[in-house]
């Protein structure tokens, strides 16, 4: 393949933002520098000005495949992550059959090839029967191991303590945990039945998956990663209250990380009177307080990783009542574009964003060349620029069809994405083929 030089670029890598060009050849980054010149054949790109980051790698994502893609697959749903600058995902297990053992798990990757516009890596999951499978798995093969540790669907609720503790003892790969606890949770939504029978109003959802039952289970999960010096990854912490249970610090000095989500910080409870059911997910979006103290707890690197819980569902199940509704919804599309409004707004730098959304991930996952804007490392690139856009319904391209950012208008856009030194998206349309690769994890 021929070279690409990239010129006139506002580079952002590792804590810096600086003017500069960028070759890729052949799937790498070949050379970063300042009055880099054409060579005979090289596509050239003229940035103008625009900010090159690397692509974002997304630690979270339902995909919905195998069993669910009425609602969403591999194949949509990447295409919607590259649009948004996403170029890596690490897909849930908690599909139909769950990934529970490694015959489910190398079918996924199956299914991922050639399929997938972004780079691809599926966790193994958790359950009460599978302690086995997981002391068995090989740490290069999946990113981690999920354990539901709070309300969950089908067979992948582990509320048994010694498992628990087995899991937390013999992981050989990071631990990822959803913490909610959920008798917690039985206990409010039976209140809110006896209260309002079954029309309960999702502006309650909040209340009934509380932040009290968030934190009892995070803390659950703390305390057996210290028991065990495990390597413990704590998903879509939604409330402040949970912030304390975090030390603040770089991500290399770390065995205990935490994890926040795009929505938490852009929508707080007074939206469920406009929205509804579309923001209904689970651990619920919760107070104005907590959005905030989430977007300072980023800042001041007490949350570590910024990801999506992108969870589609289609518009008719959401219109359901609430007990019936589902929870979870579509934004890997709009995630990168959202998160960069925090920069415009003053509370986040571009740089910032960078380290949640593409290097810390990388870290923590041991993700092999991928996440920096580095020379010899994969040409994962995502061009930014600052033009309006207004997100419309007709232009989502997840296969359920809807965002609760329509109607919003974002102050960035995504110009380009190219993965592995191809370009996926020209600011407008999907471009050639999927062309995502199986992510290496180096341990």
């Amino acid at each position: 393949m021929p070279s690409t030089l990239i010129v006139n670029a506002r580079l952002v890598n590792e804590g810096r933002e600086f003017d500069g060009d960028l070759r890729f050849a052949n799937g790498r980054i070949d050379q970063i520098g300042t009055g880099l010149h054409a060579r005979d054949g090289e596509t050239v790109i003229d940035a103008e000005g625009r900010r090159l980051l690397p692509g974002m790698i997304d630690d979270q994502v339902h995909f919905r495949e195998p069993g669910l893609e009425y609602k969403a697959d591999i194949g949509t749903e990447s295409a919607a992550a590259v649009a948004g600058g996403l170029t890596s995902f690490m897909d849930m297990p908690n599909t139909s059959p769950p990934t529970l053992d490694s015959a489910a798990l190398e079918d996924k990757y199956r299914r991922a090839h050639g399929r997938a516009w972004a780079n691809y890596g599926f966790y193994l999951g958790a359950s009460n029967d599978n302690l086995e499978a997981i002391r068995r798995l090989d740490p290069s093969s999946a990113p981690g191991v999920k354990v539901f540790m709070g309300a969950s669907t089908g067979n992948m609720l582990v509320d048994n303590p010694q498992i628990l503790d087995g899991i937390f003892r013999d992981a050989p790969v990071p631990i990822i945990t959803h913490c909610e606890d959920t008798p917690m949770i039985e206990a409010e939504l039976a209140r809110f039945k006896a209260k309002y029978g079954d029309d309960i109003p999702p502006s309650c959802h909040p209340d009934i998956r509380s932040r009290q039952a968030c934190k009892k289970s995070t803390e659950l999960a703390i305390s057996l990663a210290r028991r065990h010096g495990s390597r413990l990854h704590v998903l879509h912490i939604s409330t402040a209250d949970e912030l304390a249970l975090f030390d603040s610090g770089p991500i290399e000095g770390k065995r205990i990380t935490a994890e926040t989500c795009i929505h938490f910080l852009r929508f707080d409870r007074a939206d469920y009177e406009r929205l509804g059911n579309l923001i209904k997910c689970n651990p619920a979006i919760k107070d104005a307080s907590d959005r905030e103290a989430l977007v300072m707890a980023l800042a001041d690197d007490v949350i570590d990783v910024l990801a999506t819980d992108h969870a589609p569902h289609t518009i008719e199940e959401k219109a359901k009542p609430y007990l019936s509704a589902p929870s979870g919804l579509p934004l890997v599309q709009y995630a990168l574009v959202a998160a960069l409004e925090l920069v415009h707004e003053g509370k986040l730098t571009t740089a910032q964003v960078v380290q949640k959304f593409a290097h810390a991930p990388a870290k923590l996952f041991n993700v092999k060349n991928r996440g920096f804007l580095r020379e010899g490392y994969a040409a994962d690139l995502v061009l930014v620029e600052d033009t309006p856009m207004t997100v419309h319904a007709d232009d989502v391209l997840s296969k359920c069809g809807w965002s609760p950012f329509e109607g919003m208008t974002f102050h960035s856009r995504i110009a380009s994405t190219w993965v592995n030194g191809v370009l996926a998206w020209d600011g407008r349309q999907l471009v050639g083929d999927a062309m995502g690769q199986r992510l290496e994890f180096d341990r």
